[in-house]
């Protein structure tokens, strides 16, 4: 069994292993990473021999941690050991184990986008749909709350009824969003919770949007990673992130960006927002944030083109447009749960 992890920013470390009556045996650890002194190699391929093919990744770095001894590692350290024997045991794996698709699911209005969202990643987490990017097109103007947040401690509902905006409850975590079409970008991946195996809930924003920083970057963009959930530059945050875990083994990441935002219209309506934009001069000093569209000159039709160009390069990306099947059962989910008074106030 063969397993590779490359280290961001370092080494690739490589493993390869036999399973023999549910023990981990025969492990060869190799890669391109500087190790002294040259006898820590074997010492920490030994300190895994024995191991059960189901051990813990804490036991496996702890395993790693003990072989190494003294030994001074470059480019790469035990938990990186650990990734790579948890994808050669298949437990983990990588971007490019996968076949990504693009689903098109054209303009929806604010109950539909909820509703896709969570289809998806049920059928992603069935087995009936492989793994998934959804760029959001708005058909109307939305605030999305956080499933956690108090609706009325969030929202000023008569400011979103006067700028025609439908509140809406998402089932991840995280703060409100103000959205009208065309001042936003918005995406979701649909993953196996394979793919971020191992990887601290925190860690896995960082890693599910590293190749949207590499995309921004390529436009221009001086974006980085912001912990926890932030995408920022030099001029502002960009945008932020938030994520679901479900049973059945699919993890919801999606990303909100602004594009161009009208940031009068969001302090009116976000009651949050007010007091967190307070210290940041935005209400006297600017009427709109648009760290995107100001810094790369470029429309957004052309920035999200360039952001998928740079996904399908990575990691290939086949189109295809959503069926009439999740088409439905997205519409049934909308009108039971997403249009309904009881869960979009249910933390009143």
């Amino acid at each position: 069994m063969h397993g590779e992890y490359k280290v961001s920013g370092g080494k690739l470390v490589v493993v390869d292993l036999d399973v023999v009556d549910g023990a981990i045996r025969n492990v060869v650890l190799s890669g391109d990473f500087f190790l002294e002194p040259d006898e820590a190699l074997g010492d920490m391929s030994d300190a895994l021999e024995g191991l059960p093919a189901d051990a813990s990744l804490g036991r496996l770095v702890e395993a790693v941690e003990r072989g190494r001894g003294q030994a001074v590692m470059v480019g790469f350290d035990p938990p990186a050991v650990a990734h790579a024997v948890l994808r050669a045991l298949g437990r983990s794996t990588a971007w490019h184990d996968h076949r990504f698709e693009l689903l098109e699911a054209g303009p929806q209005h604010p109950p539909m986008q909820m509703a896709i969202d969570e289809v998806v990643a049920r059928q992603v987490g069935d087995g009936r749909r492989g793994p998934t990017l959804r760029v959001w097109e708005w058909a109307s103007n939305a605030v999305i709350i956080g499933s956690f947040q108090s609706l009325s401690n969030e929202v000023d509902l008569e400011a979103a009824a006067r700028h025609g905006a439908t509140v809406v409850r998402r089932i991840s975590g995280g703060g409100a969003m103000f959205v009208e079409p065309g001042n936003t970008i918005t995406y979701s991946l649909y993953v196996p919770a394979t793919l971020v195996e191992g990887l601290s809930f925190a860690d896995s924003y960082a890693f599910l949007d590293a190749w949207v920083i590499r995309a921004l970057r390529d436009l221009g963009i001086d974006a980085s990673y912001v912990p926890l959930n932030d995408i920022a530059s030099p001029q502002g945050k960009i945008g932020g992130a938030a994520q679901k875990r479900l049973a059945s083994g699919v993890v919801l990441h999606h990303v909100t960006m602004s594009y161009d935002m009208d940031a009068t219209k969001m302090l009116d309506i976000l009651r949050i927002g007010r007091e967190k934009l307070s210290d940041k001069g935005i209400v006297s000093a600017a009427k709109r944030v648009d760290p995107i569209r100001s810094q790369t000159g470029m429309s957004r039709e052309a920035v999200v083109t360039e952001m998928l160009a740079h996904f399908e390069a990575s990691y290939g990306l086949t189109t295809v447009q959503i069926d009439d099947e999740t088409l439905a059962e997205a519409k049934e989910l909308a009108e039971q749960k997403y249009e309904s008074p009881e869960w979009t106030a249910r933390v009143p």
